[in-house]
Parts: C-alpha cells; structure tokens; sequence
C-alpha cells in the first residue's frame, strides 16, 4: 500500500460566489470549468480541471481564507501569468526564487493564498 499523489485540492469560499470563482480560476488563471458529478450539482461550489490539475471549491458558511495553507501551483510563463492576474485585478506578490524556482503568489477573490511557481536554470 502508498499514497501515489494529490487527487485534487479543494478550496473553500463563500456560498453563492461561484461566479467570482469563475472569473479568478477561469478567466485569470486559465483553467476550465468542468461538471461536478451528480448530487453534487445540487451543492453550492465549483470545480476547475485541466489533466491532472484539479481545483474544486466548495462552499462554507463559516467560511474564512485559508492564507497560510496554500497550493502551489506549477506554472509557465510565470511573468505573463502574474501580469495577466494583476490586468483581472487580483492581487500577486512575488516572493524570492528557491532551489531553481521562481515563486509568486496570488489571492483569489476569497483571500486564499494560491503558490504559482516555475522551475528556472
């Protein structure tokens, strides 16, 4: 028996702000929205995937950002990424590169901290 790897990582945000949710995951960051499955459509919430990056948010009525515990998100193009989020009006704050990795992060509509990192030369 191993654990072989993340299934996906999900979020929390606010009930009824699947449309802001959208315009950060989708329309900032650039990934798709997919159908949640069968009951689940009937919750509150919203699922971004493309391959093997899953993304789901899930609705919380205590809700509160979670902005310390974070994913960090592999990326290219990290520069023209993190101006197209700031262009979204979205926040992004670059921190130092480590160990090959140059490192931003950005916070959705929420307040949840997103890591994006590119592995550089």
């Amino acid at each position: 028996m191993k654990v072989l790897r993340i299934a996906h990582v999900q979020l929390a945000m606010p009930p009824g702000q699947e449309e802001r949710a959208r315009a950060f995951y989708t329309g900032a960051l650039g990934i798709p929205e997919v159908d949640r499955p069968g009951k689940l459509m009937r919750r509150g919430g919203v699922w971004f995937e493309s391959g093997t990056l899953k993304v789901h948010l899930a609705t919380d009525p205590t809700f509160h950002p979670s902005q310390r515990a974070h994913p960090a998100l592999e990326v290219t193009g990290l520069l023209e990424l993190t101006q197209q989020i700031r262009e979204h009006g979205y926040t992004v704050i670059e921190d130092e590169p480590i160990a090959g990795v140059l490192r931003a992060y950005a916070y959705d509509p929420f307040g949840n901290r997103i890591e994006l990192i590119e592995e550089c030369a």
